[in-house]
């Protein structure tokens, strides 16, 4: 231990959490299942809930319809089996001497529970209470049993207590002392270099303070506001990790306006002969987008900027618009997507329109090998091809580009500030335009894409139809194929969507590939059905694409492949196999395909009988709206932002404990401090300032490429 007294700080957050004073080897493998391996990861860890136990209710007084804590003695336990459901529930009779309650668990390691919960044990228990029978029980409750004097035990009761996360040997009771040691032992030095003047303007306490209080909150906290993290030291956390992240965007953004840009001075003949060639004219939405990237790419500072809209929306032609753009200026375009399929896609749409117009465009994947890998290399080096469209191919050390002007990524919400620099490494300040298939709520564009300018596409084009979006269970499922066939007989066409490519032995789902031969076969034999899935060469599936556009193939059965890039406007249904398996975003996505016609389009979500309350909500959510904003803002509340963005691919730091959606008006504060101070001191070379580097440096880990703070 003494080697860690020496330490910096710094160093000492850093400590092995199995050299804090009574942790030790065994209790560390413990520990480390919640992912605490250090002493800055248990600060981190934070309770999931709190108990009111400074003034413990008689069981007596336990209210029916309420939350309630109350301590007593187990008088009876075991299991007990209810014929009318089939279940066998263990349960446990508590009693304190004013009367009984039943706790009940209806799931769960019966020989576990046994052990546990024996007659004479004394416990805590906490739960919502209601009546059966015409006695108080309470299902699945939180439980803590009793050993020492609830009278002289000041830290598990007399206040209110925090309540962790558990696992298998690793109870309440050992958390709350292993985080008072930390507290103790820890905290007095942790670092806050948030200027004072900002912490006043805010109101806010001190980082030391603010961790003591929700780990351990004072007796006039309140309870309700801890429950809701809108107490003030969770306030004062929660600020501090979105400072340090919008500090981060501010000093990229100021790092742009300092480098020099590439200046597009063109006629814009490539453009226009597009455009005239296109079976369509651009929506408003898209001319005003390209507009405004029109006047970023004749600048002479790099192009940053962010293509928002809905799926349909249309922004792959107003980013192609701005490849031409920098190929008639004599550059080179990459385009990168997260996916071979999408890349493909992306691909076989491009490269038809392109190619009429003297335009070479290549694909780029890891599924390219030997000789014909080599050559594609070269010719990109000798500038023979002028856009190259790719996956997480293009940023291989590699890959090298003559004369790289324009960087477009589809981002899907999996690249972010590191990709995005690698790919921009290819060039000289090359310009930057990211798209988003999905749109995603301001709060979190704001968070996402701090460093770039927003461009939105918020006009559909014309023609477009409503979808109407419908769920179905199994046992409707002839009715839905009913349906189906009605819509083919007026000349219509079908997608038929699985989750799977293959029959899988694991998972109990319907595969594409087994389902289109017995649709062939057993359901739909007088119509012709396609098979389209993302193992399939990109020859074949250009073919099949084709044949079902022009009406050969009446029904494709299909995965994912056909999230993006289809547009098949006879297309007027849509089956969705396991909708349950499926994010909400992929769901809407999938919807666009249809309603691209002049003809009233069904998108049926064939569900199963069992899914999870999430699922239920996020196939309720695609009942209610097309709106893919409202879409994007379930999306994000049901899954959280972790989830939604895939953090660690997006190249943020971690949230451990803000939340975007619920701390809104905190992000907002800390982004315009943030950003206010990087003004005043763009290079953070003020002493009291100095702080501020260190940490930031340390929260980033060099995902930032922040280069101006040293």
């Amino acid at each position: 231990m003494e080697r860690f007294q020496k330490q910096p700080l710094r160093d000492r957050l850093s400590t092995p959490i199995q050299y804090v004073k009574g942790v030790g080897p065994k209790l560390s493998k413990i520990l480390e299942r919640k992912e605490i391996r250090t002493v800055e990861d248990a600060l981190y860890f934070l309770p999931r809930t709190y108990e009111d136990r400074r003034h413990l209710k008689k069981v007596s007084g336990l209210e029916a319809g309420r939350k309630e804590t109350g301590f007593g003695e187990i008088l009876l336990s075991g299991v007990a089996f209810y014929s009318f459901r089939r279940k066998r529930v263990f349960e446990a009779v508590v009693g304190d001497g004013s009367g009984v309650i039943t706790l009940k668990w209806f799931r769960g390691n019966e020989r576990y529970l046994r052990d546990r919960f024996k007659k004479g044990k004394r416990l805590i228990f906490s739960g919502e209470v209601r009546w059966f029978n015409h006695q108080k029980e309470i299902h699945h409750p939180d439980v803590e049993l009793v050993e020492e004097d609830i009278e002289k035990d000041y830290l598990n009761f007399r206040r209110i207590v925090p309540i962790y996360s558990e696992t298998e040997g690793l109870y309440q009771r050992i958390m709350r002392r292993l985080m008072k040691t930390v507290l103790d032992e820890y905290m007095d030095e942790l670092p806050s270099p948030i200027p004072e003047e900002i912490l006043e303007r805010q109101g806010l306490i001190d980082l030391p303070e603010a961790f003591r209080r929700v780990h351990f909150p004072e007796d006039g906290d309140s309870i309700e506001e801890l429950h809701l993290h809108r107490s003030k030291g969770h306030g004062r956390i929660i600020f501090d990790e979105f400072f340090f992240l919008e500090l981060g965007m501010a000093l990229r953004k100021k790092g742009r306006v300092l480098e020099k840009g590439i200046s597009f001075r063109t006629e814009g003949h490539l453009s226009r002969r597009l455009l005239e060639n296109l079976s369509f004219r651009l929506t408003r939405a898209q001319e005003r987008v390209w507009e405004e990237i029109q006047r970023d790419m004749e600048r002479d500072l790099p192009m940053n900027r962010l293509i928002q809209g809905d799926v349909g929306s249309g922004k792959t032609i107003v980013s192609l618009l701005a490849s031409l753009k920098a190929v008639e200026a004599g550059y080179q375009s990459a385009i990168m997507a997260p996916t071979e399929i999408l890349a493909e896609q992306h691909y076989l749409n491009t490269h038809r329109w392109l190619e009429p117009l003297g335009i070479q465009v290549i694909l780029l994947t890891s599924s390219v090998k030997g000789s014909e890998r080599e050559d594609l290399y070269g010719k990109i080096k000798r500038g023979h091809v002028q856009l190259v469209i790719g996956t997480h191919a293009l940023i291989q050390e590699t890959v090298e580009f003559q004369r790289l002007g324009l960087v477009i990524t589809d981002e899907q919400h999996k690249f972010g500030v590191v990709q995005r620099a690698l790919l921009k490494k290819k060039g000289e300040s090359p310009d930057v335009l990211v798209m988003t298939a999905t749109p995603i709520p301001r709060t979190l564009a704001m968070t996402l894409y701090g460093d770039l300018d927003v461009s939105i596409i918020d006009e559909m084009p014309p023609g477009r139809m409503p979808v109407e979006t419908r769920v179905f269970h199994e046992s409707a499922r002839q009715k839905v194929y009913r349906i189906v066939g009605e819509e083919i007989r007026k000349g219509r066409q079908a997608f038929i969507v699985y989750p799977l490519v293959e029959e899988s032995e694991k998972l109990d789902l319907k595969d594409a590939t087994r389902m289109a031969e017995q649709l062939q076969r057993e359901v739909f034999p007088e119509f012709q059905i396609g098979l389209l899935h993302g193992r399939m060469g990109s020859d074949e599936k250009e073919q099949v694409m084709m044949d079902f556009k022009r009406g050969g193939i009446q029904i494709l059965v299909a995965t994912t492949v056909i999230e993006v890039g289809i547009d098949i406007p006879n297309a007027s249904v849509m089956i969705v196999e396991h909708p349950e398996r499926f994010g909400l975003s992929q769901l809407h996505q999938l919807r666009g395909r249809i309603g691209r016609g002049r003809y009233p389009s069904k998108c049926i979500l064939l569900a199963q009988y069992r899914s999870s309350e999430e699922a239920r909500a996020r196939l309720q959510a695609m009942e209610k709206t097309t709106d893919g904003f409202q879409i994007a803002e379930k999306d994000l509340e049901l899954r959280g932002p972790g989830e939604f963005l895939g953090t660690r691919q997006s190249g943020l730091p971690d949230f451990r404990v803000a939340h975007i959606l619920r701390d809104t008006r905190i992000l907002i504060e800390a982004r315009r401090e943030a950003f206010q101070l990087i003004h005043e001191d763009p290079e953070l070379t003020q002493s009291s300032h100095l702080g501020l580097r260190e940490v930031l440096k340390r929260r980033w880990q060099g995902r930032l490429d922040l280069a101006s703070v040293g």
